[in-house]
């Protein structure tokens, strides 16, 4: 089935939350306790989350199967350690990906002051959590990572993350989904960059303010919903961060 052509504003207030006293979190989709049966998902994507941690604190060890989970920081700086034995630090530029595959266990934890040295310059980590369902389950868990901090300062959209063939030699890290495809670009006023042409997109402005052409001002956590579109052109009025999924399949045909 063709999906319609439709342009879906979803502004960054009527988001659920999760806030607790480490954590605030606004969920695009349905997530945790925060259910809604009309809001489980837009094409491939499931979760989108934004999340902001407080120094020290942060998800202790949590189990997570058959999911392709990209994580990319925007401020701070997150530790990463799984079940597989791997382990790092992800910072603002530095793309990552876990598939989740058959089983895998990890934590994520802001521990600022720990990698400084320093707990008077421990700040928050805010970060974009996305999960992909992947092409098939029970597949081996990896892990990969990959720095293009310098490419996105350029002010054009690049490739994050991707499973599509067409895009094997320019992607930062690979997913395990064939149909989708993860673009970001950071943007000075004035920059402008074009959607890609595809049945389902969703657009998040994760920093700053843009105007979609066609729909008007897109301010700091706003997102968009495409079917059946494309081509429209966003433009950064202040220094701005998007986000881009686009997606030649849907949850319900994958």
């Amino acid at each position: 089935m063709t999906p319609t052509d439709t342009v879906d504003i979803r502004r960054a207030p009527d988001r659920a939350a999760t806030k607790i006293s480490w954590l605030d979190s606004k969920h695009s989709f349905s997530f945790g306790g925060n259910y809604d049966p009309a809001n489980t998902h837009h094409g491939l994507l499931l979760v989108n989350n934004d999340d902001k941690v407080k120094p020290g604190k942060g998800f202790d060890t949590h189990p997570h199967r058959d999911m392709e989970i990209v994580t990319w920081v925007l401020r701070g700086s997150l530790v990463h350690q799984d079940s597989t034995g791997h382990s790092g630090v992800i910072y603002p530029g530095l793309a990552q990906r876990m598939s989740a595959g058959r089983g895998i266990m990890h934590s994520e934890k802001n521990d600022s002051w720990t990698l400084t040295g320093d707990a008077s310059h421990a700040e928050p980590v805010h970060f974009v959590q996305m999960w992909v369902v992947p092409d098939e389950a029970g597949i081996k868990p990896g892990y990969q990572q990959m720095e293009i901090d310098d490419e996105l300062m350029r002010g054009k959209l690049v490739t994050i993350a991707s499973g599509m063939p067409e895009h094997a030699d320019d992607a930062a890290i690979s997913i395990s989904n064939k149909y989708a495809a993860l673009r970001g670009a950071r943007l000075q006023p004035g920059d402008t960059v074009e959607l890609p042409q595809a049945p389902y997109l969703h657009l998040f402005v994760p920093r700053g303010e843009v105007v979609l052409e066609g729909a008007g001002a897109l301010h700091e956590g706003d997102a968009v919903r495409f079917t059946a579109s494309g081509g429209q052109r966003i433009t950064a009025t202040e220094p701005s961060e998007i986000l881009v999924w686009e997606m030649h399949a849907s949850l319900a045909a994958a």
